[in-house]
């Protein structure tokens, strides 16, 4: 399984959509300037610019994953774009659904370890990740040991 979070815009939509906001509060500044406030072309251009940052940062926030890989013997999870890897005995790993600080935690307990996964996914998500990896666990453990 990968898993992503939700991503709304490409790059060139963020692209238009700094643009945009950036023309409308230069725009807006220009008026003021021409009705005598001198200071708001430049708090313009500081806006723009802080809000240009923000949005980058979190458009690029979205480019987090993780690879969830899982065969007869092992559940590994992967977390891109660090190379953090984690991997458990897919017939000792549990699946575990905490509540905590307002949101519910997905993680993988086994052998006193635990990993939380898909903390980027909505709530929903999360479930229905919860569900699959169950199941899936579920179909390991009922096959013959080797």
């Amino acid at each position: 399984m990968w898993l992503k979070p939700n991503r709304a815009l490409s790059r060139r939509d963020l692209r238009r959509l700094i643009g945009g906001l950036a023309a409308l509060a230069l725009t807006t500044a220009g008026l003021g300037a021409w009705q005598g406030n001198v200071f708001a072309p430049l708090f313009a251009l500081v806006e723009s610019s802080a809000v240009a940052f923000a949005l980058g940062v979190a458009w690029r926030a979205g480019d987090r994953s993780e690879r969830i890989t899982l065969d007869e013997s092992s559940l590994e999870v992967q977390s891109l774009p660090g190379r953090r890897r984690a991997r458990f005995q897919a017939y000792w790993v549990r699946v575990e659904w905490r509540d905590g600080n307002g949101r519910g935690r997905l993680l993988l307990t086994s052998h006193g370890r635990e990993l939380e996964i898909g903390a980027f996914l909505a709530e929903e998500e999360r479930a229905e990740l919860s569900r699959k990896l169950k199941v899936l666990l579920d179909d390991i453990r009922r096959q013959p040991r080797r």
